[in-house]
């Protein structure tokens, strides 16, 4: 079978998104005056990546709006009583410190270069696009992609099927002629495999828990694996370092 485009993921994919946000969310809580209320810097950290976990859940159940998320993991954080208006400032100082410190990881653009001739390309993201866009944009490789989906404008996200078949469907291939790319071993792995692509999952090393069952994705450690499974039939025959 022969592979003709690449979907990918953004966040913790393409993006330093876990440095970002640790960077920004520090500069941020200093700036704010926050920091003293904590043990350490670190502890502050955890609480903001935990509330943000607990939120976007709620989001990705449906259980609230993409802004509607971003204002209670102000309101959580701070424990207040926050104005709409009052969680979006306070959510944009913080923007402005974590936009400071976006940046590709440094296997991303070798990768797109060694690919741009051979595979079209196209993201799928659970964030909205106006965000991923925006952030694609300002990292210099909005170009470089046919096409950006999101869930907030899906009406789906990852890992459901429907949504990794959009993206085929965006690109006018069957979904054994795509790749999906993206950090997660479950949400990116095993949705992407279960909805008929060819998944790799692309190991940074955070600690996510994997279910242990039926190898599913091929794990690459550097992006500089990924032309050797995408130009190659990789379905059968090669073994997945999966889980």
């Amino acid at each position: 079978m022969t592979i003709r485009a690449v979907v990918w993921d953004v966040d913790d994919t393409l993006f330093d998104y876990t440095t970002a946000d640790r960077e920004g969310m520090r500069a941020h809580l200093a700036a704010e005056g926050l920091l003293a209320g904590y043990a350490s810097p670190e502890e502050a950290l955890v609480r903001w990546r935990e509330i943000t976990d607990r939120q976007w859940a709620r989001y990705a159940a449906g259980e609230c709006t993409f802004q509607a998320q971003r204002r209670d993991r102000v309101r959580v954080f701070l424990d207040a009583d926050l104005s709409d208006t009052e969680a979006d400032v306070w959510f944009r100082r913080y923007v402005g410190h974590y936009e400071a410190a976006w940046s590709l990881f440094p296997d991303v653009l070798p990768v797109l270069e060694m690919l741009a001739a051979s595979h079209r390309h196209s993201v799928l993201s659970n964030s909205s696009i106006t965000v991923q866009e925006h952030k694609l944009r300002t990292l210099g490789v909005l170009d470089r992609f046919e096409s950006v989906l999101c869930a907030a404008e899906l009406g789906v996200s990852k890992p459901e099927a429907a949504a990794f078949l959009a993206a085929c469907e965006a690109l006018g291939l069957p979904p054994h002629e795509v790749a999906y790319v993206g950090d997660h071993p479950e949400i990116d792995g095993r949705g992407a495999a279960e909805a008929g692509l060819l998944s790799v999952w692309i190991d940074r090393g955070a600690a996510y828990a994997r279910a242990a069952g039926e190898v599913v994705a091929h794990r690459i450690s550097t992006l500089a694996e990924l032309p050797a499974l995408v130009r190659a039939d990789t379905r059968f025959g090669a073994p997945s370092t999966f889980g």
